[in-house]
């Protein structure tokens, strides 16, 4: 009978969960590592004693992460970036998918605007030309050469496209007759009704912004304007430790290049862990149910 409980799949559920478990353990390895060694000394680092354990505890890799300018003026750069970010894209993608999930008879050579936007998605100008591009609008060395040219992602208008595409039209017919213009059909109707696609989306969005290192490299001409993921990959390439102030020598001790570069990678990674709770519920909904449809 169907959903009775078999021996098969007592199993299959038993296996599929020991599996599962297993591959979450080895994808939080890596971050348990970094974070233990991050409170470990520097000898306990150097020496390969820590695992999944701090050794030696102490607090001073943070204090003196915390203490550095340079990480505190980057992580200023990325919390704007992404406020920028996310709310341009946010309200670009909406304004774009919605005229975009209409019927032909609704919005004419709505398949040409389509594939005029999944163009973009196969072929790309290429670096050169977008460096070009950025530096002739004047924009280069700026906050807005990280957010304006990902303002509108092409994917996150199709995944939008599609959850529009398969709300009952009734809901939008019923607003019209009542007088209702498709500017209030989409702010009172569609958005509310929208939050599993919208989370996903803005999930999508801080994720990217959070992680783009590459652009800030080339698009920025001066370090202290590098965002977070910029700067944690030019301390990747070494940290310079005599530049620290003549109070802090009694924590050299206690500090190593290792445990300082582990520190700031688990705090540049801190915010997304603290943020992707709250939207995880809304993520798998959006996914499904914007991919169901052409």
């Amino acid at each position: 009978m169907p959903g009775q409980k078999t021996a098969g799949n007592y199993t299959f559920h038993t296996i599929n969960i020991l599996f599962l478990s297993v591959m979450s353990l080895l994808c939080l390895f890596p971050l348990i590592h970094i974070l233990a060694i991050s409170f470990s000394s520097s000898s306990a680092a150097a020496s390969g004693m820590v695992t999944f354990w701090p050794v030696n505890f102490t607090w001073d890799s943070y204090s003196f992460i915390l203490e550095k300018p340079e990480f505190l003026r980057s992580m200023k750069v990325t919390l704007v970036r992404v406020v920028l970010a996310v709310s341009l894209s946010m309200v670009l993608t909406i304004i774009t998918a919605y005229p975009l999930s209409k019927d032909k008879g609704t919005l004419k050579f709505r398949t040409g605007y389509v594939w005029f936007f999944v163009f973009t998605m196969l072929f790309s100008g290429g670096l050169i030309p977008s460096y070009m591009i950025i530096k002739y609008i004047g924009i280069l060395d700026s906050i807005w050469a990280l957010v304006l040219p990902s303002a509108l992602p092409v994917f996150h208008v199709i995944l939008l496209l599609n959850f529009f595409r398969g709300l009952p039209k009734e809901l939008e017919e019923s607003a019209f007759i009542d007088g209702a213009s498709y500017w209030q059909s989409l702010w009172q109707i569609f958005l509310p009704i929208s939050l599993p696609a919208l989370a996903t989306v803005c999930l999508f969005t801080i994720v990217g912004v959070w992680n783009s290192w590459f652009d800030g490299l080339i698009l920025m001409n001066s370090p202290e304007k590098y965002p977070l993921a910029t700067y944690l990959f030019t301390i990747i390439q070494g940290i310079d430790l005599s530049k620290i102030n003549g109070s802090d020598y009694r924590n050299l001790a206690e500090i190593s290049e290792r445990t300082a570069k582990a520190a700031q990678i688990f705090l540049g990674a801190l915010p997304i862990l603290a943020v992707y709770p709250f939207l995880q519920k809304y993520f798998v909904k959006g996914i499904v149910l914007g991919s169901v449809k052409g």
